[in-house]
């Protein structure tokens, strides 16, 4: 696992951790924040690319 595999699931953890709790504050913003921090930890794990580079990708669709 490289680097940025790595930093892909501890931000799945942390997309975790902040949809739980987004939902005991009812606070809808961290938790779709959380949902998106997720994401992003999945695609780094699985493609192995950047955050920087994902999240581009994500601007030109």
């Amino acid at each position: 696992m490289n680097e940025d595999q790595r930093e892909g699931k501890w931000k799945q953890i942390k997309g975790q951790f902040k949809q739980k709790y987004g939902d005991l504050t009812d606070d809808d913003t961290t938790h779709a924040e959380g949902k998106f921090d997720e994401m992003l930890g999945r695609m780094q794990e699985k493609t192995g690319k950047t955050k920087e580079e994902l999240k581009n990708e994500i601007d030109k669709w």
